[in-house]
């Protein structure tokens, strides 16, 4: 059985790395700097999960899931985040993502989204307000 296929979007290369350093069990296809490039990798690279920013340059990431949805996209949805605003998480599973992991908790909740993603059930950090 292959690893799940990733695609990694955040304009901070350091939070790409950091990241990737943590999915050892996955096969990281491509990264994105920005929402416009992570719809063109998207839509090229068909990921089975996507791991976005929010706030990036050109498109949020929100914009580029209602993009991708729009297109058809079928990858699944991982939220990466600093807002503690319910409304963010609220906008984000508006879009069909199914996880949103607060950036200060990636070492311990990241994996668990990703897998819970997969099997098409809701993930939130304990650590972030409803």
């Amino acid at each position: 059985m292959r690893p799940p296929r990733v695609l990694l979007a955040d304009d901070h290369n350091l939070v790409l790395e950091r990241v990737r350093s943590l999915l050892r069990n996955f096969q990281v296809v491509g990264t994105a700097n920005n929402g416009r490039e992570l719809v063109h990798e998207a839509l090229r690279l068909q990921p089975d999960i996507i791991i976005s920013d929010i706030t990036m340059p050109i498109l949020t990431g929100i914009e580029a899931a209602h993009e991708l949805r729009e297109a058809g996209s079928t990858s699944k949805f991982v939220f990466l985040t600093v807002h503690r605003q319910p409304a963010f998480l609220h906008a984000c599973f508006a879009e069909g993502a199914l996880g949103y992991v607060a950036k200060s908790h990636l070492g311990t909740d990241l994996v668990p989204a990703i897998s819970e993603a997969l099997s098409g059930h809701r993930f939130v950090s304990p650590s972030l307000p409803r």
